[in-house]
């Protein structure tokens, strides 16, 4: 296999001759967010080397301005999203089931898979590094799932990998789209091991030495090189970097049965962190908040597949809110990505306008399929 043919500017393959492919997103400017030309060369990509004898392992990391880590990817384009609705351009649809298509074969990849998720690590950027065998977080690790800051919800298996997380921390992170640091990532199973940044060109450089028969000989023998690089692997090690369970009252408001439920407890307690996680309620989606939390604690009993065929309907039902009785540029979703990054208001037109005025009614219909089961366009994931 030529991997050089799968190139892009955007996306940078690489196969080395010692059997590790190397992926490095290219879009600096836009903080590496993912366009559909870009799913498509990272699944070409991978789906070679699943079925590559010759490769042994495969790692991705995201260029800022500066150099070669420091910003892995911030999500998908959100600006295409909103100039797509408004057109009624087709490629939207391609892009969310690629995408999803893309973040499943990452989660079931048979062989090593390392995420340096260095600098901002947000929506499809978690996407991309959730299912890896090897999650790389350093000092300048922001990771979240914000997607309620638009209108929309934690997707890219977002339900499936929050809804794994200790305790409350799913809905939390889920309906606040709270920004985590390494160590708090690390703590709470959305990481396996910290390294210090200014190591990550070391090890980037020694996956190339490595030399194995097998998948999993390639991934011990590099891991075995990090211990002399500051490395920490494992939970056990966040509490020492300073990371802390979610504050009690904070656990106790999450598991509430509903919206409500959680907006009235952050209010009886009143503390700085239960005032914090009320007033970022207030500014999101309250239609949102109320599908985010459903789709969380549904995704809790499926299975990774379901779970993204789940997510599937309810992206298309963000874009064709015909249930509420609205445009795709009258959707939550689109007015969302209007005030945060075309017309940068930071006033958000949301309808219902709080949380308590969503009715069970409005909901219900994002777990809706619109495609018959043999229709759907991930029935083919396993």
């Amino acid at each position: 296999m030529n991997a050089a043919l799968l190139n892009i500017p955007e996306v940078v393959i690489e196969a080395c001759p010692n059997g590790v492919g190397l992926i490095t997103l290219n879009r600096p400017g836009a903080l590496n967010a993912l366009s559909l030309p870009m799913v498509r060369a990272l699944m070409a990509s991978l789906t070679a080397w699943k079925h590559d004898d010759r490769i042994l392992a495969v790692a991705i990391r995201g260029r800022n301005k500066q150099g070669d880590f420091g910003a892995f990817c911030a999500g998908g384009d959100i600006r295409f999203f909103h100039q797509a609705a408004h057109q009624g351009n087709p490629a939207l649809e391609d892009f969310f089931t690629e995408e999803y298509a893309l973040n499943h074969l990452i989660f079931t990849y048979p062989k090593p898979y390392i995420a340096f998720m260095d600098g901002v690590c947000m929506g499809g950027g978690m996407g991309i590094s959730q299912g890896g065998q090897c999650r790389i977080v350093t000092e300048r690790s922001k990771v979240a799932m914000p997607e309620t800051h638009i209108g929309l919800f934690p997707d890219v298996g977002g339900g499936y990998f929050l809804g794994r997380t200790p305790g409350r921390v799913g809905e939390y992170l889920g309906l606040t789209g709270q920004v985590i640091n390494g160590p708090q990532a690390l703590l709470w199973g959305l990481a396996d091991v910290w390294a210090p940044a200014e190591s990550l060109t070391q090890a980037w450089d020694a996956l190339q030495q490595v030399h194995a028969t097998h998948p999993q000989g390639f991934f011990q023998a590099w891991q075995s090189t990090t211990q002399s690089m500051g490395w920490q692997w494992g939970a056990a090690a966040a509490a020492g970097l300073g990371a802390m369970s979610l504050a009690p009252e904070l656990e106790a408001a999450f598991a509430a049965d509903s919206v409500v439920g959680i907006v009235q407890a952050l209010q009886t307690v009143q503390t700085p962190a239960a005032e914090q996680a009320l007033a970022t309620l207030r500014t999101r989606s309250p239609l949102m908040l109320h599908v985010v939390l459903e789709q969380i604690r549904r995704a809790r009993q499926m299975s990774l597949a379901d779970e993204l065929r789940m997510e599937r309907d309810m992206v298309r039902h963000c874009f064709h809110p015909h249930h509420l009785e609205r445009s795709p540029a009258e959707s939550e979703t689109v007015e969302g990505i209007r005030a945060l990054a075309v017309d940068k208001d930071h006033t958000p037109r949301w309808n219902p306008g709080n949380i308590e005025g969503v009715h069970p009614d409005m909901v219900t219909p994002f777990f809706q399929s619109p495609w018959p089961a043999d229709m759907h366009p991930l029935r083919d994931l396993a």
